[in-house]
């Protein structure tokens, strides 16, 4: 289905396990629709407002995404640097570019 470029319409059970921070980022990943991106710094500033804090650094969230178990279900390819380029990307950068094209999305 996904890799045929169609949009995925279910979300299959989930038993995942991490951190409590990481867990809170893998969950507003899921909220990232397909053929959609968001930014480190927009994660970021969505997570530290879910945490009552001021700030926080777009790394803690590349970190979070580093440890992402199911990297296509959980779809961290989706988070781009803030100037549209593709960063951080645990299967690598070309691999990134791959998933987001099949999602008709083009970025630097």
């Amino acid at each position: 289905m996904y890799f045929g470029g169609e949009i995925p319409h279910f979300l299959p059970p989930l038993a995942l396990q991490g951190s409590s921070f990481a867990l809170l980022v893998w969950q507003e990943l899921l909220k990232i629709r397909y053929g959609s991106t968001t930014t480190y710094a927009t994660m970021a500033t969505k997570i530290a407002q879910q945490r009552g804090l001021a700030k926080m650094s777009a790394q803690a969230i590349g970190g979070a995404l580093k440890n992402n178990p199911i990297s296509i279900i959980i779809p961290c390819h989706r988070v781009i640097g803030t100037n549209g380029s593709l960063i951080g990307y645990a299967g690598g950068i070309e691999k990134k570019k791959i998933l987001l094209g099949l999602e008709n999305l083009t970025t630097t």
